[in-house]
């Protein structure tokens, strides 16, 4: 297996893998986590993928899953990723790539993007994968994990690749809808466990400088919850909810198609 992971292409309706690179440009994508054959709601992270191909082109994705899902190892760490390229001959648009997982942390520093938002669809998970990871590798330049993207106003956005989400007091915050954040399934999933948990919740704007003395969490599929220990020279709070949270989100992880989001 190489570093970017075995590759297939999905045509007539099974996995063909594929030794070559695809010259056409990513229009959608999604990746998830697998721990020996268990991963959180796979569904979500299948409806977003669907959700985001139908708007550019009427597809019939149930064989493309199946086959996806039965390919995935029952042992091991893994970080599949699905795509779908536009520009590729009908029949001929769905991808597979079988990837190792990462190394995850409990914990990440942040570092504000000096620059304009790049992303040129910040609804879409795919389009802008390669900018983000740019924006990643220019936050590890500055000695952080993780780049924080600021809307023209300098208030949060996103992470690089992560929603950014904070606590004041006892209220879980994240940016609102007037701000470009890409649609999180771990960010809805920890919304929804805090409100079922009885916090209350709110989406408000935000500069990185307001966030000081919150306790701020970065958000992914690979990682789950992170606690930001470092931000530049803004003030963090102590990481007093981490350890509840991630054994909450823990629970989600049991059959490949769990959607339950009861907490015990």
């Amino acid at each position: 297996m190489s570093v970017t992971g075995d590759f297939f292409q999905f045509t007539g309706g099974e996995l063909n893998p594929i030794d070559h690179a695809i010259p056409t440009t990513l229009s959608v994508a999604d990746s998830w986590l697998v721990s020996n054959g268990s991963t959180r709601v796979i569904d979500r992270h299948f409806a977003r993928f669907s959700g985001s191909v139908t708007k550019i082109q009427q597809q019939d994705l149930s064989g493309f899953f199946d086959a996806v899902v039965s390919a995935i190892p029952s042992e091991g760490e893994w970080f599949p990723r699905i795509e779908f390229r536009k520009e590729q001959n009908p029949g001929e648009q769905l991808f597979f790539r079988l990837r190792q997982a990462p190394v995850r942390t409990l914990t990440c520093s942040l570092w504000s993007l000096d620059e304009p938002d790049p992303r040129v669809d910040a609804q879409v998970k795919g389009p802008d994968l390669s900018v983000c990871q740019k924006l990643r590798r220019k936050a590890n330049l500055h000695g952080a994990d993780e780049a924080v993207i600021l809307d023209a106003h300098g208030n949060v956005a996103d992470g690089a690749l992560s929603s950014i989400v904070w606590w004041r007091d006892d209220v879980l915050c994240g940016p609102d809808d007037s701000t470009d954040w890409l649609p999180s399934i771990t960010r809805e999933l920890v919304f929804e466990m805090a409100n079922q948990a009885g916090f209350e919740t709110a989406f408000v704007n935000s500069k990185p400088e307001d966030l000081a003395d919150c306790e701020v969490w970065s958000l992914s599929a690979l990682q789950g919850i992170r606690g930001v220990t470092h931000w530049q020279n803004i003030p963090l709070s102590n990481l007093n909810r981490l350890s509840s949270f991630r054994k909450r989100l823990a629970l989600l992880t049991n059959s490949s198609q769990s959607d339950d989001l009861s907490i015990a």
